[in-house]
């Protein structure tokens, strides 16, 4: 635990009960509706939530009612039924082992069970059409989950789907299927080091190590005969957008990056500004529990600066106009050292999670993957930015804000010229 989050659980706890979710992260409603929980099951949770203490418990409750509930429809016989229930208990033990910072608590793992037993029973019903992937990695495992298309494939294209530091394999399960597997496109969900079952195993997160794990995945789709291993793209959210965007610089192979929301600045605002359990979990991730020697052993070292300079694949990047976790004026900086084909969306009152754009952001990063891997973007100097309104218009040509009045903040005049 971190000093400033030991001195302010009672805040959070505050939040918890006077606002409920949205307190802590505004809007997040509407993208945990794209990775499977069902609004109902959501609400049902937050009733039960008075402080941080009790999410688990919260989440393993509404859980295990909605697994009870599958069990019952897969002996009726109702395969369908049953897997979409087993969907929305996957992702609410996942929730409630996240919830649960220490690796060898038996409740912990006993979440884990559960959620694994879900998986295994959503591959069933669906054909097999959801597999459990395991690999080793540098003395470790890392642990994914293929999604492939109904019928025969091959040399279809393939999308990696990375996680928030917060999230695991199983939140993109819904998802794949929706936008990915349904239009014939392969998707492989992961966990890198510090996530779900590759921390619970020992292997921690450091600097590098996340974008040689998408590189070992890259290695497991170009194996697969249902995949072309000259289209295999990335999908990512929050720090996915991070990770995607060090592997888009340092792993040729990927040929094209969707990241929204992606913590592209100092790293300042997310563990020193931000709500004190970002940097509890970064710091669990890593194996850490002396907060000076993270911040001089790591958070010094992780803003990406230059690095952009090295992706060439089509890139499309995406946050909120008030992102709590990356400052606008940072991301835009970011964005001017990509010397990439590249586009921006910024949408106008959004915060980190997107939930008001969610069900548009889900749809068009996975078209625009898609479109990027057939071929298109790729032309040298593409640069498409677009200011998104929240009363459904766009400003086309740039992404800085309306209320800016044409003005350009220092910042990102300096990434220009960098």
């Amino acid at each position: 635990m971190t000093v400033r989050s030991t001195g302010q659980n009672w805040a959070l706890d505050i939040a918890l009960a006077q606002g409920g979710f949205d307190a802590l992260h505004p809007g997040a409603k509407g993208t945990l509706e794209q990775l499977g929980h069902d609004h109902t099951d959501f609400d049902k949770v937050f009733d039960l939530v008075q402080s941080g203490a009790m999410l688990p418990k919260a989440w393993a409750t509404v859980a295990g009612q909605a697994e009870e509930r599958a069990a019952h429809h897969e002996r009726g016989g109702f395969a369908q039924t049953a897997a979409d229930l087993y969907v929305r208990a996957a992702v609410m033990w996942g929730r409630a082992q996240y919830s649960v910072f220490d690796a060898s608590d038996p409740r912990k793992l006993a979440f884990r069970e559960h959620t694994n037993h879900c998986v295994e029973r959503i591959g069933a019903l669906r054909d097999g059409r959801v597999r459990r992937v395991v690999l080793d990695f540098e003395g470790g495992q890392i642990f994914a989950l293929l999604h492939l298309p109904a019928g025969e494939v091959t040399g279809a294209p393939a999308v990696i789907l990375g996680p928030g530091m917060d999230m695991i394999k199983e939140d993109y399960i819904y998802a794949a299927e929706r936008y990915y597997t349904s239009r014939g496109i392969v998707a492989l969900s992961i966990e890198g080091p510090g996530q779900g079952e590759s921390r619970a195993g020992g292997l921690t997160v450091d600097l590098t190590n996340y974008e040689r794990a998408i590189s070992r995945y890259i290695d497991h789709l170009a194996s697969l005969p249902q995949v072309d291993p000259a289209r295999i793209g990335m999908f990512g959210i929050s720090m996915s957008g991070y990770w995607g965007s060090r592997a888009a610089a340092t792993d040729p192979r990927l040929q094209a990056l969707a990241a929204f929301e992606a913590v592209t600045g100092d790293f300042t605002t997310i563990f020193e500004r931000a709500q004190p359990t970002f940097k509890n979990n970064y710091m669990f991730m890593a194996g850490y529990s002396d907060e000076d020697a993270f911040d001089r052993d790591l958070v010094a070292a992780m803003p990406l600066g230059d690095l952009v300079q090295q992706i060439t694949c089509p890139v499309l990047y995406g946050i909120g106009e008030f992102d709590e976790l990356t400052q606008l004026e940072q991301a835009l900086a970011n964005y001017e050292r990509v010397r990439a084909p590249k586009e921006l969306r910024v949408y106008e009152n959004e915060f980190h999670p997107l939930g008001g754009v969610a069900a548009e952001v889900f749809r068009f990063g996975a078209e625009w993957v898609e479109r990027a891997l057939n071929g298109e973007f790729a032309e040298p100097g593409r640069d498409v930015r677009h200011y998104v309104h929240d009363d459904g218009r766009t400003t086309d040509g740039t992404a800085n804000p309306t209320w800016w009045l044409g003005t350009v903040p220092t910042r990102i005049t300096d990434a220009r010229r960098a």
